[in-house]
């Protein structure tokens, strides 16, 4: 079993997919440079969780598509 992800970094995670569903990719460093550029208040540890959570819904809807 993984790590349990905090309600506040899914909710962030959440509304970023919400309003930029087509930039977000399965690449965690592209998600990464994603959040940078949105000019979001966050710290290092919150970018790196929700660039990660991104990652990992994006890869499982697409295997769950196949």
């Amino acid at each position: 079993m993984g790590k349990a992800v905090p309600k506040g970094i899914k909710a962030r995670a959440e509304e970023v997919q919400k309003y930029f569903p087509d930039k977000i990719t399965g690449h965690f460093d592209q998600n990464k440079a994603l959040l940078n550029s949105l000019g979001l208040p966050l710290t290092k540890t919150n970018r790196n969780l929700i660039a990660g959570f991104l990652t990992r819904t994006i890869r499982q809807a697409k295997e769950a598509a196949k």
